[in-house]
């Protein structure tokens, strides 16, 4: 009789653990649509009350332009190119240089981040090195590498390589020296090695870190690729930024910035689902 009721009662525990699950799904699908409603309200106050200033007359469209204008401007660039050539190609050019600027500037940032991390001489001998190239403003090497390397597409990689290096390199060295001490005494009372202590312990603990400077470093190597072929270049978005401005287009420099922008968010997409994947022992955040 017991081991019945003992049934009933597991069953009946199950059955309410059901619904309390579906209830806890059913409120994070009602907040997920409640977030997505606010995030289009305000899309559209911020664009109509834009487009309906310009209407009255409230703000110059000659400057400041208007939602309207900068569509017919996107599409008149999809239709009819751009004075540099086809939109598309464009936008490659300058994905690729931050493509090549983010993996170069991402790698050489988290070897250099990790080695010395791990070694505090080397650390201690170029902390004053890395202190005064910090320092410096990167975007003002635009011009040096430009003069250096020329219009093409290497000074744009180089300027979005250092744009990112340090923001990497920051994080990779912060998260190598944040690992957990007690895990990595274990490792190495069980016989671990440098190299198998460095790979499968320190590595994945800084691994957050690593991941959350990704998200910064990419937007900041789309802005070094944009500045150099603001600063000169044969082709990209910051050439056509630079065309628009110079020829008093507002319509044309938003159109640009809507393009790097979706540009950058479905870049920052990938890089969240790339996340998520890699650190699925991670706590869901709430």
């Amino acid at each position: 009789m017991a081991s019945r009721d003992s049934s009933v009662k597991m069953e009946f525990d199950g059955e309410s653990a059901a619904k309390i699950e579906q209830i806890a799904q059913r409120k994070i699908r009602q907040r997920y649509a409640l977030i997505v409603g606010l995030r289009i309200l305000v899309l559209v106050f911020v664009l109509g009350g834009w487009e309906l200033s310009g209407r009255l007359k409230w703000i110059d469209p000659f400057f400041f332009s208007m939602p309207s204008l900068i569509f017919l401007q996107i599409v008149d660039w999809f239709q009819n190119g751009t004075s540099q050539g086809p939109l598309l190609v464009q936008v490659w050019v300058t994905l690729e240089e931050t493509l090549l600027g983010f993996f170069i500037g991402s790698i050489a940032g988290i070897v250099c981040g990790v080695v010395l991390g791990r070694n505090k001489l080397l650390a201690d001998v170029f902390d004053i090195y890395i202190k005064i190239a910090n320092s410096i403003p990167r975007v003002v090497l635009g011009s040096v590498f430009v003069i250096a390397l020329g219009l093409g597409m290497a000074s744009k990689v180089a300027l979005a390589v250092v744009m990112v290096f340090f923001v990497v390199f920051g994080n990779a060295f912060q998260g190598v020296r944040e690992a957990d001490r007690y895990m990595i005494a274990n490792a190495q009372i069980l016989g671990a090695s440098k190299r198998q202590l460095t790979t499968y312990v320190v590595i994945p603990s800084a691994l957050s870190w690593i991941l959350a400077s990704l998200h910064v470093s990419f937007g900041f190597a789309l802005v070094g690729a944009v500045v150099g072929e603001f600063l000169g270049s044969k082709q990209g978005i910051g050439l056509l930024i630079s065309t628009a401005q110079g020829a008093f287009n507002a319509s044309g420099v938003f159109a640009a910035m809507i393009v790097l922008a979706v540009v950058a968010l479905a870049t920052d997409y990938l890089l969240t689902t790339l996340e998520k994947r890699l650190l699925k022992w991670r706590p869901a955040a709430f």
